[in-house]
């Protein structure tokens, strides 16, 4: 555990190679932890594996606190971490909101990385947003319909705001049902087939989950509009693989093909047969490949 402030404190942990190249996993969410499987994408007789919860997710405390939450404090706290353990620079790896914040990470210092494996797409914007709280309407009638009617009909314009409200509330009863209902809502939407362990798994990190997501939302993720795309320049110098699925419904496909017309020495792979989920087997596949791959640049 790493102190942050007087609030919050950091969970990490360090596994592979200690001598090993460095790689950040950065999770996705916001809110959404990390879990020993992910150490599994990396071959622990190269890397030096770094995993860490976000301020207010996983097993960082206290869990699901927005007070000083923002994504330039996740950005610092990732370079209080590198310092403290003393790493010069390291590959970042990042899926969903972790490849939001692995870009802006790196947009912001550069010279701490030495490449960046993103999955999942999504860049923050406020189309994207409103695509997740409504969008998904369209091919998700049912899953949306379980979370939109979590509010009374007059509140289901302005859902983020009824959410919040819920979310928000000192009272368990009230905010634990709406953690839950927001973060099945987005397991259901998550993988190509019906998957009911995956949104299991969702619901049991529903508090993190549901309160940080609809915090950064709230606040366009704390990010000036189309701020990745623009400050691109800053990392194009840098190995990077983009892992997109098809299917992606969470975090569409377009997000993807954007980001690598912008960043044209970029590999990007599109896996034909998959959703938004790292753990839907040809997406596991294909992030293991490309982490592979990195070795070359990183062996250099």
């Amino acid at each position: 555990m790493l102190a942050l402030d007087d609030v919050h404190t950091m969970y990490w942990e360090t596994s592979g190679n200690p001598a090993g190249a460095p790689v950040l996993f950065v999770h996705g969410g916001p809110g959404g932890g990390c879990s020993p499987e992910h150490r599994r994408f990396f071959d622990p007789e190269f890397f030096r594996i770094v995993l860490f919860d976000q301020r207010g997710a996983g097993a960082s405390t206290p869990v699901g606190e927005a007070f000083g939450n923002t994504t330039v404090q996740l950005i610092a706290d990732i370079e209080k971490l590198r310092a403290y353990l003393d790493i010069e620079r390291w590959l970042i790896f990042g899926g969903s909101w972790g490849s939001t914040l692995g870009l802006a990470y790196g947009q912001a210092h550069p010279h701490r990385c030495s490449g960046f494996v993103l999955r999942g797409i999504f860049l923050g914007r406020q189309s994207e947003i409103d695509w997740f709280l409504y969008g998904l309407r369209t091919i998700f009638p049912e899953a949306w319909h379980r979370f939109a009617n979590m509010l009374p009909p007059a509140e289901r314009k302005d859902l983020l705001k009824g959410y919040l409200k819920r979310l928000f509330d000192r009272d368990a009863r009230v905010y634990l049902p709406f953690a839950r209902a927001w973060s099945e809502y987005e397991g259901s939407c998550s993988t190509l087939l019906p998957n009911p362990e995956l949104v299991r798994h969702f619901a049991d990190e529903a508090l993190g989950l549901a309160r940080m997501e609809a915090h950064y939302f709230a606040h366009q993720c704390f990010l000036e509009p189309n701020q990745l795309l623009n400050n691109l320049d800053r990392v194009r110098h840098l190995p990077a693989s983009i892992v997109q699925a098809r299917y992606d419904m969470v975090c569409p496909i377009v997000n993807a093909d954007e980001l690598a017309r912008a960043w044209p020495t970029a590999k990007y792979t599109v896996v034909a047969d998959a959703g938004h989920s790292v753990w839907e087997p040809s997406v596991s596949a294909t992030v293991v490949a490309e982490v592979d791959r990195m070795k070359l640049h990183l062996a250099r």
